[in-house]
């Protein structure tokens, strides 16, 4: 039996390359180099990686990253990931990023999808996140025809929790210290979404 059981297994993934998505106040683009000053912002502040895996990155590193993640346009095959730079359009801030949204196609035999977020400091606890998460799961089961689509995060991150909460996702799995994580043994809580959920709540 496959891991999709005996009767055939899930619809076969087509691949996608990735098109800009506009919401109601941010543009969802692949990362430019002329993005570095405004990501090295936020990556630079020990607050906002604190929960991240890595500690704050100087400039020449962010400018690394963004070299890379410029050229990460394609969702074909298991493993491929978007870091996506969230442009404010907004009249006043226009062309800013304030943050990305990451996103991940765990598997392509089980339909499968991570996603995650990071904001700058001064424009969270407006929505932005929560814009950019929704577009991305309506990306994942709409466009993609995923299937279930994951969280990973910190449990002590309780602004993330809540997102994933607002989301609609479940809270599927807490792994106690299975992580060396800046010193420490540190927890991971799972959660996700499947495509009738998200279905359902639109």
């Amino acid at each position: 039996m496959s891991a999709n059981g005996a009767t055939g297994g899930a619809p076969a993934y087509v691949a996608h390359e990735f098109v800009p998505i506009r919401t109601e106040r941010l543009l969802l683009r692949v990362m430019t180099l002329g993005d570095v000053d405004d990501v090295h912002a936020y990556m630079s502040d020990p607050h906002v990686c604190r929960y991240l895996l890595f500690e704050p990155r100087s400039r020449e590193t962010v400018a690394e990253k963004i070299t890379e993640w410029s050229t990460m346009g394609r969702l074909g095959d298991t493993g491929d990931d978007l870091e996506l730079a969230l442009e404010l359009t907004t009249a006043a801030d226009a062309g800013r990023v304030i943050g990305h949204s990451y996103f991940k196609l765990t598997s392509v035999d089980d339909l499968s999808g991570e996603i995650g977020w990071t904001l700058h400091p001064d424009f969270q606890g407006v929505g932005y996140a929560a814009e950019a998460a929704n577009a991305m799961l309506r990306y994942a089961f709409a466009e993609l025809g995923l299937h279930r689509i994951t969280a990973d995060l910190d449990p002590r991150n309780h602004e993330s929790i809540a997102l994933c909460t607002r989301l609609g996702m479940r809270e599927e799995a807490l792994f106690r210290e299975h992580m060396w994580f800046k010193g420490e043994w540190a927890d991971t809580g799972i959660y996700a979404i499947l495509d009738a959920e998200w279905a359902a709540r639109q």
